[in-house]
C-alpha cells in the first residue's frame, strides 16, 4: 500500500539547534543588509513579520505576501531594492551556515527505504523560508532534492498556512489532491507536528526518546520513540486501510480553510486557455468546477449555516444544483474571477465557524433528505464535497495538459 508520509525537517531529518541557528541566521542576514537597514531594526521587523505568518489563519494570500506586507512598510525600504539583496544572501551566505547543523544517518536510511517502497514523501517543514533556503537545508541533511524525489516541499512563496495550524497539513494533502490512501506525520515537536496532525485525524510518530505522554487524545495508530523506530511503525500503518476521517470541528475547519488555497496551488501554472477546456464533452472544465463551488457556498452552505446558528432546529430544504452549470453557463465564465468570489464567500463561512464552541457545532437541524442532523455533520459534508472537487480539478488539469485540443 502506498502511504503519504509527511516528515518534519529540523531536528527530525536534520540536527539543528533552533535557538542557536536563529541567532546566527539573523545576525548574518542583518550584517548583509546593514548598508540599507540598521541591524536592530531589521531583526525586529523580520521577527514581527514572521509572527504575522504564524498568526495567519485564512486562505487569502501566500505566507510571503503576508510577510512582505508586514516587513517592507515597517522598514521604509522598497522591496525592489531589498529583495535582490535578500536573494543574494540566500545564494551566497546562507549555505555557509551549514556548519551549525548535522545530518542524521538514520534519517537518510529512513527516506531511502520509504522511497524504495513507493511511498510519497513530503518534507513537512514549516514554510517560513524561501524555497531556496529550504532546499539548501535539505542538502545539509544529505538529502538533496535533485537526488531524492520528494513529492512536495512547501515554501513560503506558495503556501498559505504554516505550523502549528492543522490547515498547514491539510494544505499539503489538498495540494496532493487528497490522497485516498493513508497519510501519516512524523516529527519531533509535540506542539508543531504531532498535535496539529492528530487534530486533522492523522496517525503520528513522535520522534521522542523520553517517551513522554501527551495530554490530548491521540490517534489509535500513533506511536513515539527514536527515529530508528519509524520504519517498523510504518509497517503497521501499511497493514491498515483507509484515509483521513473528518471527525472533529478542527479537522473540518482545516479542510474548509484550505480549499481555495489548494485551488490556487493547483492552477498556479495552468495556462489561461486550459481553464475552459473540458476533458470530455460531458465533463466540467476547471472554471466550471470553481463556479460550482462558488455558487454552492453562496446559495447553499452559507444560508444553511446562518439558519442553524440563528434558529433552533430549523428545516433545511434540499437544493438540486446539478443543472446550474448549464443553466448559468459556467463554461463561459472567468475562472479566476470565480475563484476570487469563492474565496470571499468561503471567508464568510470560516468567520462564522471559527469562534464556535463545541456545543455550537452540535446545533441541530431537520434536513429534507438527511433527516435529523447537526451543524458538524453538515459542515463535514461540505468538507467532503470540497475534497471530491479538489480531486476532480487535479484530474481535469492532468487530462487537459495531455490533450489541450480535446
Amino acid at each position: 500500500m502506498t502511504l503519504t508520509i509527511l516528515i518534519d525537517l529540523d531536528d527530525t531529518l536534520l540536527i539543528n539547534n533552533a535557538n542557536l541557528f536563529q541567532e546566527i541566521y539573523l545576525k548574518a542576514l542583518a550584517e548583509h543588509l546593514k548598508s540599507y537597514v540598521p541591524p536592530e531594526k531589521l531583526i525586529s521587523q523580520l521577527l514581527s513579520a514572521t509572527r504575522a505568518m504564524y498568526k495567519k489563519k485564512t486562505p487569502q494570500g501566500t505566507l510571503k505576501e503576508t510577510f512582505d506586507a508586514h516587513f517592507y512598510p515597517a522598514l521604509g525600504v522598497s522591496p525592489s531594492l531589498l529583495q535582490p539583496l535578500i536573494d543574494e544572501f540566500y545564494i551566497q551566505i546562507f549555505p555557509t551556515l551549514s556548519c551549525y547543523t548535522q545530518p542524521r544517518l538514520e534519517a537518510i536510511d529512513l527516506i531511502q527505504t520509504a522511497l524504495s517502497h513507493g511511498h510519497r514523501v513530503v518534507i513537512a517543514t514549516n514554510p517560513l523560508f524561501p524555497r531556496v533556503a529550504i532546499l539548501e537545508r535539505l542538502r545539509w541533511a544529505n538529502l538533496p532534492p535533485d537526488t531524492y524525489p520528494f513529492t512536495l516541499i512547501p515554501d513560503y512563496e506558495t503556501f498559505h498556512f504554516c505550523k502549528p495550524h492543522p490547515a498547514f497539513l491539510a494544505e499539503i494533502l489538498a495540494t496532493l489532491r487528497w490522497p485516498e490512501d493513508p497519510a501519516v506525520m512524523i516529527g519531533n515537536s509535540l506542539d508543531e507536528d504531532i498535535l496539529p496532525a492528530e487534530a486533522l485525524g492523522l496517525p503520528t510518530y513522535w520522534v521522542n526518546e523520553t517517551f513522554q505522554s501527551p495530554t490530548d487524545q491521540r490517534h489509535p495508530l500513533s506511536s513515539q520513540g527514536p527515529l530508528s523506530g519509524v520504519g517498523a511503525w510504518l509497517s503497521t500503518i501499511e497493514n491498515n486501510t483507509g484515509g483521513i476521517e473528518l471527525k472533529t470541528p478542527a479537522a473540518i475547519l482545516a479542510v474548509l480553510a484550505v480549499t481555495p488555497a489548494a485551488i490556487e496551488n493547483l492552477t498556479r501554472d495552468l495556462p489561461p486557455v486550459l481553464w475552459m477546456v473540458r476533458p470530455a464533452p460531458q465533463e466540467w472544465a476547471v472554471n466550471e468546477i470553481i463556479c460550482h463551488l462558488r455558487d454552492v457556498d453562496a446559495e447553499v452552505n452559507l444560508p444553511r449555516l446562518s439558519a442553524i446558528l440563528s434558529s433552533d432546529n430549523p428545516f433545511i430544504a434540499g437544493i438540486d444544483t446539478d443543472n446550474w452549470a448549464e443553466a448559468r453557463n459556467y463554461h463561459a465564465q472567468d475562472g479566476t474571477e470565480a475563484l476570487r468570489s469563492f474565496m470571499a464567500t468561503r471567508m464568510l463561512i470560516l468567520n462564522q465557524l471559527e469562534p464556535l464552541t463545541p456545543n455550537d457545532w452540535q446545533r441541530t437541524a431537520r434536513h429534507a433528505i438527511f433527516g435529523h442532523t447537526s451543524l458538524q455533520e453538515l459542515m463535514g459534508f461540505v468538507a467532503t464535497h470540497d475534497q471530491t472537487h479538489i480531486r476532480q480539478i487535479g484530474n481535469t488539469i492532468d487530462q487537459v495538459r495531455m490533450s489541450p485540443s480535446d
